[in-house]
């Protein structure tokens, strides 16, 4: 007797409907907008109203790679677009014509030194193993693009990991640094998406120094972890000088618009080492406090 197979599905899918309209005979009507299948119509797509829809599109996308290539979790690096590794510096000194600008590069050569710490760190978290249920963790996410960015995945590359571009569409040219695993480089229009997915799965994350974007992302971290709307996770900023002379973190404490237990929200560290060695002991003491 032939068993008895119940269908997966009945209707067409929607790859062999769009198919099957591009054959459509051409004559007013087929050739009209108003007939294109919805999910292939782009000035549909792209109108005002459907907003919410490229939201939701946004979100999904780079939700169902990351869960198709098995991605746990993942460390985040913040940092500049405009630190260069050390060779490149260098070169930005020797090329200064004036003193404004040589004092411009003299300080991206001293903070160069990032790119090697940023490129050492990737390596490090990239070695972390799989768990039982074959999911990655602390895979190296970067926002995809030059500089800090290229570091991250850099280091990724160097120990042969996989690692995450969420790069944005800006009004000049940018494009994925080219270090970033091919699968796993996305492209956002919005940027509070883009923001979203850097700590959806964020366990550990990495600022070192930067400018607006950099300050933008740290800030809206620190204030999701301070407000509990987010668990707190390891946060590190790299370069206590940095940061000390950019941002009075102190002097909020002193004008009582943040509590000083908000400071113990991240952790001044200069070393890959030292990083590194943060984020295990957070989550040794938390695996100890969970009897995990």
């Amino acid at each position: 007797m032939t068993e008895t197979r119940v269908p997966d599905r009945v209707f067409a899918p929607a790859r062999q409907d769009a198919e099957s309209a591009a054959t459509n005979l051409s004559t007013p009507q087929t050739e009209h907008p108003a007939y294109s299948l919805a999910f292939q119509d782009m000035d549909f797509l792209l109108r005002e109203d459907l907003r919410p829809v490229r939201f939701q599109l946004e979100l999904l996308k780079t939700s169902l790679i990351m869960e198709e290539a098995h991605i746990g979790s993942t460390f985040v690096f913040y940092g500049s677009a405009r630190i260069p590794e050390p060779a490149k510096a260098h070169a930005l000194l020797e090329m200064a014509s004036d003193e404004k600008s040589r004092r411009i590069a003299e300080s991206l050569v001293a903070k160069s030194r990032w790119y090697d710490t940023a490129r050492e760190l990737a390596g490090l978290v990239s070695n972390f193993p799989r768990d039982a249920h074959g999911q990655r963790h602390f895979v190296v996410c970067s926002g995809g693009g030059p500089s800090i960015m290229e570091a991250a995945n850099r280091g990724a590359a160097d120990v042969h990991a996989d690692s995450i571009g969420l790069n944005i569409v800006l009004p000049h040219e940018q494009a994925p640094n080219p270090y970033v695993t091919p699968s796993l480089s996305t492209q956002f229009h919005y940027f509070a998406l883009r923001k979203m997915h850097f700590l959806l799965k964020a366990r550990a994350l990495a600022v070192f120094p930067g400018g607006f974007g950099t300050f933008d992302e740290l800030f809206e971290l620190l204030t999701l972890i301070q407000t509990g709307k987010i668990a707190p996770i390891p946060v590190l900023l790299y370069g206590r000088e940095f940061w000390s002379r950019v941002v009075n973190f102190e002097a909020l404490v002193e004008e009582g618009v943040v509590s000083e237990r908000d400071l113990g929200i991240f952790t001044y560290v200069d070393t890959a080492a030292e990083g590194w060695a943060v984020v295990q002991r957070f989550y040794r003491e938390r695996a100890g406090e969970t009897g995990a």
